[in-house]
């Protein structure tokens, strides 16, 4: 037998089918109960079904849509919530009482399948894109929501998760017409918590496919938190999801830079003024002197880009002493209509320059397979 263990954590509020349940998966090899204070996620979860199985089953495909094993069980046997367990994408519905062939059946069916696939499907290690603004104002949620939203809209089977880390000015509900109930302070106050099944509640799920978690929006010591143990919430969502983009907006703080510690690339956001060039060149020469290597994975974006700008392209890299990744282009009137309907770009103007610009950065910044990106300042050298 192979040493891969498949983790379990069961949820249910009766001790009996609880104890029934940790019996059998503890006789069947290749199984392991998850402790209570582990925060790793596990590969399957058992739920039992409450009172409210429309929020049930929302949790269910929301889990099942992250790439977690679910199995349910039941006091009912009707037929119909078989077929809504399934639909949601539950792999098993156990009626009560528990029959225990059954249940080892599955068990082993899971562990099957997990161990044929263990050589040749290597586990999520998601990518985290920073995106941080050298002064507010720039233009740093409309870039982060939009290019969610589009890597959720142009890529297929993936999963994205955007971050609303911007303490002062956090905007992202409203750019996706989005009530949050829950924000990442319920997080850093609940991290003896933090597993799968925890995550995926407190996020918030967007049409698009994208799932939001959201600033608090007030301080209220949060951020220190935060800068203490957003590797191990970054992790988790590692693990949950394909690409992980946060909205830092211009803060710069031990969170910023923990962050940009923990992510694959960042891009700052900058305009053609004196004054962004400058804090641009600040936060290059912060991180540089802070042993983080700014210059290699920070990325350099001009957003609002007009050809005719006064100071060029090529004097805003003489000032920076490093090369622009990309251009944005101003496009005031499609923008400024996305946001107040609510509407990522990619919805409500999917022809606009703007938004054929993004489509075009997301590509480059992560090539769909077997396709190169276009090596080029967006619009600029057309």
């Amino acid at each position: 037998m192979s040493e891969y263990v498949i983790s379990v954590r069961i949820e249910s509020q009766h001790t009996k089918i609880k104890f029934q349940l940790e019996s059998l998966i503890g006789a069947t090899e290749g199984f392991r109960i998850s402790a209570p204070d582990e925060i790793s996620p596990v590969d399957l979860l058992i739920m039992e079904l409450g009172e409210d199985l429309d929020a049930d089953f929302q949790t269910v495909e929301t889990l099942t849509g992250s790439g977690q094993e679910v199995f349910l069980t039941s006091r009912d046997a009707d037929p119909d919530l078989l077929r809504k367990a399934m639909r949601a994408g539950a792999r098993e519905l156990f009626p009560q009482p528990i029959r225990q062939e059954e249940v080892r059946q599955a068990l082993r069916q899971l562990r099957d399948k997990k161990l044929r696939n263990t050589d040749t499907t290597p586990a999520r290690q998601g990518k985290i894109l920073h995106v941080i603004g050298s002064k507010g104002g720039v233009g740093t949620t409309t870039i982060a929501v939009n290019l969610a939203t589009i890597l959720a809209e142009k890529k297929k089977d993936v999963s994205v998760c955007l971050i609303d880390m911007n303490m002062t000015f956090g905007e992202i509900p409203l750019f996706l017409d989005l009530k949050p109930a829950y924000t990442w302070a319920e997080i850093l106050k609940n991290m003896d918590r933090l597993d799968s099944t925890y995550l995926m509640n407190v996020l918030t799920r967007h049409p698009s496919g994208v799932h939001l978690l959201a600033s608090p929006n007030s301080m209220n010591g949060h951020m220190a938190k935060a800068a203490e143990k957003m590797g191990g919430m970054l992790g988790l969502m590692r693990k949950h999801f394909d690409y992980i983009l946060i909205d830092m907006g211009q803060a710069i703080n031990e969170t910023t830079l923990k962050v940009f510690q923990l992510a694959d690339n960042a891009l700052l956001v900058s305009i053609l003024t004196f004054p962004c060039l400058a804090n641009t060149n600040r936060l290059l020469q912060s991180l540089n002197s802070l042993g983080y290597k700014g210059s290699e994975r920070a990325k350099i974006v001009v957003n609002r880009y007009l050809k005719k700008s006064e100071i060029s392209l090529a004097d805003a890299e003489k000032s920076l002493s490093a090369k622009i990744y990309w251009t944005i282009p101003n496009d005031y009137r499609s923008t400024i209509s996305a946001i107040n309907q609510g509407r990522p770009l990619i919805e409500s103007a999917p022809k606009a320059a703007t938004t054929r610009n993004l489509v075009e950065l997301a590509e480059r910044l992560y090539p769909t397979e077997g396709k190169a990106g276009k090596k080029r300042w967006g619009i600029f050298g057309k």
